[in-house]
Parts: C-alpha cells; sequence; structure tokens
C-alpha cells in the first residue's frame, strides 16, 4: 500500500497551496494510494500570524476567516471520507502550529472533535518568525534568536521540545525544518559547533519522541524544495533510528502536481539507512464514528517493497 500522512489542498490553504480537496483525493487514488491523510493547516490565533500575503487587503478579515474555514475543511473531509470509502482509507488531521506554548491548549481542542484521528506536531517558526517563507524572514529570524545560525537552530529545537512536551503528536512533521534555508543545509551539527550543545538538544527532542511512541515523517518536500536529503536528513535520521524510531512517510503535498513528489527517491534514501518499513494508522471502523466516540486506531507497517511496488509512479 501507498500513503501520505501529510497533505493540503488550495481550497482549504488558499494562497500556497492549489487545488480542490476532492480532486487531491481522486488523484492520490489514480496513482495507487490506499490511505489518504489529510492535514489542513490549522488556525493561528493572532494578526503578528499571518503571512505577508495575508496582511492584505484587509488582515483583520484573512485571520476572522480562519477557524470557520477549518470547520468548513472538517465538514469536507468527513463528507470525502464517507464518498470515496470503497476507494481510498481517508484519516482526518490537521498539521499543529508551534508559535508560542499558548498555543498547546489551542491544539488539544481541535484535536478533541470525534472525527480527528491525529494531527502533526511542527514548527514553521523560531522566536516567532516564520523560517521557511523567505529568506528575508528567515533572517529576521536568526537575528531575533541571537544573530547567529547556532543561537537559532538552539531555540528552533528548545521551541520544538516545548512542542514536543506540550501535545505529544503521533506525527511529528518535519523535524529539521530549519536547514531549509541554512547557510549550510548539509552541515553536520554533530561535530559542527562549539560544545555540541544543538546536538544534544536534537538527541533529547528524539528520545522525547520515542519514549512517548510518536512517528517521525520521512517528509520528501525537502527534496522538491532543492535540498539533497528529505527531512530529516542523514545525520538526524540514524539517530533516530539508532534510539529505536519508527517512521512514517509523507509527501507534505500542496496540490495534485506534489501529491507523491520525489516518492521514489524517498523510499530509496530510507533503504540506503537500512529502513525496511515505514507506518501508518488505520481506523477500526472507516468511515464515520460511532457517536462522538473517536475511531479506534491500528498502527499499520508498510514495507518498502511492498510501497514501491502500490505506486503508479515512475
Amino acid at each position: 500500500m501507498a500513503f501520505t500522512m501529510h497533505s493540503h489542498s488550495g481550497q482549504f490553504c488558499p494562497g500556497h497551496a492549489k487545488d480542490q480537496l476532492e480532486e487531491v483525493v481522486k488523484h492520490a487514488i489514480s496513482i495507487g494510494y490506499t490511505t489518504l491523510g489529510l492535514t489542513e493547516h490549522m488556525p493561528r490565533t493572532e494578526l503578528s500570524d499571518l503571512y505577508p500575503e495575508e496582511l492584505t487587503p484587509d488582515p483583520h478579515a484573512s485571520l476572522a476567516v480562519l477557524l470557520p474555514r477549518h470547520a468548513t475543511y472538517l465538514a469536507e473531509a468527513q463528507r470525502l471520507q464517507t464518498l470515496y470509502a470503497p476507494q481510498i482509507h481517508i484519516l482526518i488531521g490537521f498539521e499543529g502550529e508551534w508559535i508560542r506554548p499558548a498555543f498547546g491548549p489551542l491544539i488539544k481542542e481541535l484535536a478533541a472533535p470525534a472525527c480527528i484521528d491525529y494531527f502533526i506536531g511542527s514548527l514553521h517558526h523560531a522566536g516567532g518568525i516564520p523560517i521557511d517563507f523567505d529568506r528575508a524572514m528567515y533572517a529576521q529570524a536568526r537575528d531575533a534568536c541571537g544573530r547567529t545560525e547556532e543561537a537559532m537552530y538552539a531555540r528552533y529545537y528548545d521551541e520544538q521540545f516545548e512542542m514536543l512536551q506540550g501535545v505529544r503528536p503521533k506525527v511529528v512533521g518535519h523535524f529539521d525544518l530549519i536547514r531549509l534555508m541554512s547557510e549550510e543545509p548539509g552541515r553536520r551539527i554533530s561535530d559542527g559547533w562549539a560544545e555540541g550543545k544543538v546536538w544534544e538538544k536534537v538527541r533529547r527532542n528524539l528520545g522525547f519522541v520515542v519514549g512517548y511512541g510518536g512517528w517521525l515523517e520521512c517528509n520528501t518536500s525537502a527534496l522538491r524544495k532543492g535540498l539533497e536529503e528529505p527531512y530529516p536528513g542523514r545525520e538526524v535520521a540514524e539517530e533516530f533510528l539508532r534510539l529505536g524510531g519508527r517512521f512514517t512517510f509523507s509527501d507534505d503535498s500542496h496540490g495534485i502536481a506534489q501529491v507523491s513528489t520525489n516518492y521514489l527517491r524517498g523510499l530509496g534514501y530510507l533503504e540506503s539507512l537500512g529502513v525496511k518499513e515505514v507506518w501508518t494508522l488505520q481506523r477500526s471502523f472507516h468511515p464515520g464514528t460511532d457517536g462522538d466516540v473517536k475511531s479506534p486506531l491500528v498502527e499499520k507497517s508498510v514495507t518498502i517493497e511492498g510501497f514501491r511496488k502500490a505506486l503508479k509512479v515512475k
């Protein structure tokens, strides 16, 4: 079986994604996906959380629409889950943000409805400033965190640890996103910075994820964005495996054109690490829920070989 645990659509992430959610579902079916995790971005709460394209023409209107849009997304996700149940196993989730600790209670509230199967725990910020939007904002984040990349990496992994402790996500999104716009995205941080302080924070976070049973996603979006390795990079992935960690698999697609992008490269990368299987979730009754009771979820392993054979892509 083939799957993604991280996906977006232009319908519910307008501005930086494309296509209607139903069209994404139909395309995923056409290329061999048997499980599709829907994970549109959670609503944010302050004007300062908005990205530049959301500030015009009316930032207050941009902010006000986020929570109603999330409710509309959940209704549409449940409709699609039922409609396409004979063809694909749809999991309903969202991508949690961690801009500040106050997001912890909000993530838990958003995860409470019976229709929600899981959420992704992600950081796109350091010191409250986006790190993956553009290089100008990356530089602002670096300066706000101490004016060096070492200081920003340390801040990022400390804030990530706050998130991990606060909400314990089953899926940890793009663990080392911080390297995307780095001056040296391929740098080895285990021996590349003084006293190894950043690396110890990385190891702390990885150990915590393993301890509560979370998964890191092998996220192939890093490859389409020009990095040589998926998230997480080899150094982090090897340490996670050494600690006993398990991977899920994601394209982090933002529309039809990105569904399964670089999947064969990503699978090959995992094989080069010695990984033989990836993990996903399966509802014990699907579609729908039993009243207000969440559907029980079963962890399901998929061999790399079986995953590759299921994909109808070159």
